[in-house]
């Protein structure tokens, strides 16, 4: 048995009788190389034995074990005992343990051959395979069309030749104004591509998309939020460097404070992406696009602290890991955004923007205001275009002043 029952030899006997014994051995291996403590591990070992006597107390036989069995166990030994939050989520693992070993079959995936479901697949695969758009974007597409298909149709049928410019405008007008522009102009490129695809495969008799109208937006019309140098520091010191979360939050901040990565681009760094003969760093940026940028000493000595004596063991290649069991990579660019954002709280400071690209915002101002050169920031921010780094002239104050024009006095005429 694993290192969590060193002397207890009563759980080497229970395995010996269990008729699933080496199932939960090894499964118990695995949840310990995940990084659960003894203490968890001992009561998800002690579930799994209960639940595998309880099966043959009541003569079911091991293939016929499934969610339903497993519920069942749970309501009748809530009488009992307590049942523990993660008790399901246990019993759930379990069972994909067992499929993937064979010894259970695997559940029938649910097939909804309903006219939404078939026409989300077909618009899906379109998008994707056509269009080449990303999965995340083919679901946000799908939020907006999905609403305007039930608030047109209800429960009914899906008529696609019912559908006019007037219908369009009115689902327009009564949503457009409930969120920002940046929302208005995706449900509005949502609707767009979706009628685009239905005059495509003959849905509709004219294309719908030319009678959705544009939502009026101006390049240049914000100017980028961002915080002072003073502030980017007081945010950095609200980690706590006294534990392994505050060292691994800061190295995060770092990242994202000096070389201005992207929250989903410091979710995805793996151990390899550091260069450290060279002092070299690969970011996995937008569009599967590789970069490769300089790794500040700051930043180096961050992260080395990190990955020495604060990363737990795993099998994961990122750099960046979960605190707690199971221990495996963040799930998408909300968690870094996360821990900006808390930081920025306790700072005590309160910008309009809270998230990972206030710091990026940040750190081009920065530049900017210390003599850099337009190409030089877009070069570190890695955009692909001018257009996108154009946006920070308008915090170049002094620049802006020297090119403005004196105001006209009166009674003064042009010669």
């Amino acid at each position: 048995m694993i290192e969590c029952f060193p002397k207890d030899h009563r759980v080497t006997e229970q395995l010996r009788k269990c008729p699933l014994g080496a199932e939960i051995n090894d499964f118990v291996r695995t949840i310990a190389d995940l990084g659960y403590s003894p203490w968890t591990i001992r009561c998800q070992f002690g579930l799994l034995t209960n639940f595998i006597r309880w099966i043959q107390d009541h003569d079911i036989e091991i293939s016929c074990i499934d969610d339903i069995i497993t519920t069942r166990f749970l309501t009748e030994s809530c009488s009992k005992r307590a049942i523990r939050m993660g008790y399901p989520k246990t019993l759930r693992r379990f069972l994909d343990h067992l499929q993937h070993q064979g010894l259970i079959p695997h559940p029938k995936p649910v097939v909804d051959d309903s006219p939404l479901a078939i026409l989300q697949g077909h618009y899906g695969d379109y998008l994707r395979r056509e269009r080449g758009l990303a999965m995340v974007t083919v679901s946000r597409y799908w939020s907006f069309i999905q609403r305007f298909l039930s608030e047109r149709f209800g429960d009914g049928p899906i008529n696609f030749k019912e559908l006019g410019p007037q219908a369009i405008d009115d689902h327009l007008l009564r949503h457009a104004h409930e969120s920002t522009p940046k929302v208005a102009q995706l449900m509005v490129s949502a609707l767009r591509s979706f009628f685009r695809y239905l005059f495509r495969y003959g849905k509709t008799k004219q294309d719908l998309s030319t009678a959705i109208p544009t939502v009026p937006t101006w390049r240049f019309s914000d100017v980028p939020k961002y915080l002072r140098t003073h502030e980017i520091e007081s945010i950095l010191d609200t980690c706590n460097r006294r534990t392994r979360v505050g060292r691994r939050n800061y190295a995060i901040l770092l990242l994202t404070a000096r070389l201005g990565l992207r929250a989903g681009e410091a979710v995805a760094m793996e151990l390899n992406d550091i260069n450290w003969r060279s002092g070299e760093l690969k970011v996995r940026g937008k569009g599967q696009f590789h970069d490769r940028l300089p790794l500040p000493q700051d930043v180096g000595e961050a992260l080395a602290d990190y990955l020495r004596n604060d990363r737990p063991l795993c099998s994961s290649r990122r750099v960046f890991i979960r605190a707690r069991a199971p221990h495996r990579g963040f799930r998408g660019p909300t968690a870094v955004s996360t821990i900006v954002r808390r930081a920025v709280q306790k700072s005590g400071l309160n910008p309009p923007c809270k998230g990972a690209h206030l710091l990026r915002h940040s750190l081009a101002t920065g530049m900017l205001r210390e003599g850099a050169s337009m190409q030089e920031i877009g070069e570190l921010l890695r955009h692909r275009s001018v257009n996108s780094t154009e946006i920070y002239a308008k915090v170049d104050i002094e620049g802006l002043r020297s090119i403005a024009r004196p105001w006209p006095e009166k009674g003064v005429q042009n010669e």
